[in-house]
């Protein structure tokens, strides 16, 4: 029943519309795919389905930039086959070897991207397990099984596209623009409350920065859903960048010492200005006045480490078959390249593997249902998409759930069926192969999670604390040339802080208040250096030019000094000289309190 509650999106059995249509848009698109790949004879039709699976997203832009980076991690995949098959071909245990030292170099790659980056890079990986590694014994068929299974991507692509532009899938653009605004209204909230000196709330800045920081990759998926689309990407990439420099400004404003909030009084109306501006540029579809990136902060040494153990868990995989003898061992091998891939685009790797261990079975159980019970036999096209029906459109409605688990066994439950079922035309009917197939879709699984036990992934632990060595590392650093606009540096330490937060660091109050003044000095510092560029060719320029030397000697007393000359000049409380004064003594403040950090200085 349709409920039109008042705010409530209407619902049919307790779920949106929008959630139905998005699942019956990917059942009709598996469908379509299917239905091609049958006409066209195509060697590999479930590639084009799985396809369909891997590509349910909830909007255009996101199914297209999604699409695009499979295709060409797909060109990449297919290629490093060609070469790695090439070069060992005459030893198994040597094609074993260059796979699993690949896998470990996109799995590295993949922790430091996001989004759709990150998903082709562990794609380039195991799609050599699934083209070289079960060819592992017909090498000369490598390049004809790539040539095959690009095909069945290119349909799937196609199918997804055609459904979504007949059945009008929802753009990314204006619900991003709502959470932008919303994000912005949140912001000033915050700022209101800082400049009417209430206790601050250090909750509510790190869910604001979070949440800011979060829409990074879904930003750039805004650029294929129109003509003006890389437009409105790069408005909502500047309005991303210049929401964490308000954000910071209000944080600002909360420093008790009077030469901060004075600062952050006349930083803020211009943050917000900017934000407003941004904003009017994507409602519009008009260049921004500033043309921001939005850096991503890399853990290289977590990566390593993230790409040897991958790389460790699949060897261990290739051990145990290799002694165990298993036939068609290598279908299993590359799910468990996979699931490793896949895994390692998680914040848990060892729980999407736990995910896909639960999963498997259950896929193994319903996809026997659907080939034994309901199809039992049958061969008309039109019965296998009805009986595909209930089990693409209830694991696509999985995928929207808020839930972060549902959601992650609806994506596993749009493939493994898929996987299992394996369609073809005529469709076969065989017991003995399905069995052997869910099982070694089952022992993948199995063997990567106990993989994964004896060596386990990178621990929270770890990575918050490399996280902050690198941000007292970054400290250090400051005042070096970097090719960053400071609002954009601001923006890369604040994805720092997300990924600290990500690994449990909410529970560490000391580590945050560290890696939180570690954020107050990079943005105060990079400011002051970009005000004082203002004097390079003035009579002020060696006064600027001495604060620049005092600011990378971290030199308190002199930039207090250097102030005050500043100050001196001019009479007007708006001037730039006045700003600069104000900035100076912020930055002297903010150094000095860094020296010892005890605790945040906001309320939880």
């Amino acid at each position: 029943m349709l409920a039109t509650s008042a705010g409530q999106p209407f619902t049919v059995a307790k779920i949106p519309v929008a959630s139905w249509s998005f699942a019956i848009r990917i059942w009709l698109a598996t469908v379509l795919a299917l239905f091609i790949s049958f006409w066209l004879q195509l060697e590999s039709p479930t590639t084009a389905a799985l396809t369909i699976g891997v590509l349910a997203e909830p909007t255009r832009g996101q199914a297209l930039d999604k699409a695009g980076f499979r295709l060409l991690a797909t060109v990449v995949g297919v290629v490093a086959s060609i070469a790695i098959t090439g070069f060992f071909s005459q030893a198994r245990d040597l094609v074993l070897a260059a796979f699993t030292v690949w896998l470990g170099i996109c799995v590295f790659a993949a922790k430091l991207l996001d989004g759709y980056r990150a998903y082709a890079a562990v794609l380039s990986g195991y799609t050599v397990a699934l083209i070289a590694t079960q060819q592992i014994d017909n090498p000369q068929r490598v390049f004809e099984f790539g040539m095959a299974r690009g095909a069945a991507i290119t349909v799937g692509i196609l199918s997804m596209a055609v459904v979504n532009i007949l059945l009008l899938a929802p753009d990314r653009q204006p619900r991003l623009l709502a959470q932008l605004s919303a994000i912005h209204r949140r912001v000033r909230e915050y700022a209101s409350a800082a400049c009417c000196g209430e206790p601050g709330n250090l909750t509510a800045f790190l869910t604001l920065l979070r949440e800011t920081v979060a829409l990074r990759p879904e930003i750039a998926s805004v650029a294929l859903e129109s003509s003006s689309g890389s437009v409105r990407s790069a408005a909502a990439r500047s309005a991303a960048v210049a929401l964490v420099a308000e954000l910071q400004a209000a944080r600002t404003k909360r420093d008790p010492a009077s030469e901060a909030s004075a600062w952050a009084a006349r930083e803020l109306p211009r943050r917000d200005d900017e934000v407003r501006q941004d904003l009017s540029d994507l409602r519009s579809a008009r260049w921004p006045l500033r043309v921001w990136r939005a850096p991503l902060h890399r853990s290289y040494r977590t990566a390593a480490e993230s790409g040897g153990r991958a790389a460790a868990w699949f060897a261990i995989a290739s051990t145990f078959y290799i002694w165990a003898g298993w036939p068609a061992a290598s279908v299993s091998l590359s799910f468990v390249a996979l699931i490793t891939g896949l895994g390692a685009t998680t914040p848990n790797p060892r729980g999407f593997t736990a995910i896909a261990l639960v999963a498997a079975p259950v896929a193994a159980i319903l996809t026997g249902m659907l080939e034994f019970v309901i199809l039992n036999g049958a061969d008309a096209f039109p019965l296998l998409a009805i009986g595909l029906g209930p089990f693409v459109v209830g694991a696509a409605l999985l995928t929207t759930s808020k839930n972060i688990l549902w959601s992650a066994l609806g994506r596993a439950m749009l493939s493994f069926p898929m996987l299992m079922l394996a369609p073809s035309n005529p469709q076969t009917y065989n017991p003995q192969a399905f069995l052997f197939n869910s099982l070694f879709i089952i022992a993948a699984a199995a063997l990567l999670f106990a993989a994964q036990a004896l060596i386990p992934p990178v621990s929270d632990e770890k990575r918050r604390m490399r996280l902050l060595a690198e941000a007292r590392g970054g400290r250090q650093e400051l005042g070096r040339p970097t090719g960053e606009a400071p609002e954009e540096a601001m923006f890369r330490e604040a994805s720092r802080i997300e990924q600290f937060l990500a690994a449990g660091g909410a529970q560490d109050s000391r580590a945050l208040a560290e890696m939180l003044s570690c954020f107050d000095q990079s943005a105060i510092l990079r400011l002051c250096d970009a005000k004082l560029l203002q004097f390079t060719d003035g009579p002020l320029a060696a006064l600027a030019d001495e604060a620049g030397e005092a600011i990378v000697r971290r030199d308190t007393v002199t930039l207090r000094a250097i102030a005050h000359r500043f100050s001196e000049q001019t009479a007007r409380q708006d001037s730039i000289e006045a700003d600069v004064a104000a900035c100076l003594i912020l930055t002297s403040n903010v150094i000095a309190r860094g020296n010892g950090v005890d605790s945040p200085r906001e309320a939880t």
